[in-house]
């Protein structure tokens, strides 16, 4: 990677090297930008999780979670215990110092790491599973870890949505006989940035 500004390398497919590079030279700015381009989707994917019906006073896990958008957005609408996880130890450094975590730690890419099946009630994955950042297969990861009325609530931004790649995995995981797509909804992602995202949520039934 060069020293270009890192926001020019987003939503193209990258190496996971080049993504925590990204990431890494990005984390200083990371909240600045976002704000500024009207970010939606945090608050989007929290709220979603809540109308599928995502027990608040049950653990919650923000898996890729960054800054810790999405766990503020959580908090925002009563989640009480969330803990984070990210594969950028620079975003990491800033969602802990929010205080709305139990706890965080650094993930390693393509791993659950120790979290099995049914530690969460509910996992959240605001823009990790995305052209750009987490690959198609993340979702399957994501879908392992639930168990009997587990929710997965994630997005898709436009870019994520126009390849076949993503749009295919999440095909073949609604059509598994144990997972039902409980809500759906296209809107903003990054207003200013003319970009929307569809929010899924998924149940273990």
């Amino acid at each position: 990677m060069t020293d270009e500004n890192p926001t020019a390398q987003l939503w193209t497919r990258h190496t996971v090297e080049e993504t925590q590079d990204i990431y890494k030279r990005w984390a200083k700015d990371y909240d600045k930008d976002v704000t500024e381009w009207g970010y939606a989707t945090p608050g989007r994917v929290a709220m979603a999780m809540r109308l599928a019906g995502a027990n608040v006073d049950k653990g919650i896990l923000d898996y890729g979670c960054g800054t810790g958008l999405a766990g503020m957005a959580l908090t925002g609408v009563g989640f009480q215990t969330i803990d984070g996880t990210d594969i950028s130890p620079e975003m990491l450094t800033q969602a802990e110092a929010r205080g709305c975590y139990r706890q965080v730690w650094l993930g390693e890419p393509g791993t659950l790491g120790h979290i099995s099946a049914g530690d969460y009630a509910a996992i959240c994955a605001c823009g990790v599973v995305s052209l750009g950042a987490g690959p198609p297969e993340t979702l399957d990861l994501l879908v392992a870890a639930l168990s009997h009325g587990g929710l997965l609530g994630f997005s898709y931004n436009d870019a994520t949505l126009a390849d076949r790649g993503y749009t295919d995995a999440l095909d073949r995981i609604c059509l598994m006989p144990d997972i039902e797509l409980v809500f759906e909804e296209h809107g903003a992602h990054l207003p200013g940035k003319e970009l929307g995202s569809t929010v899924y949520v998924l149940n273990r039934i």
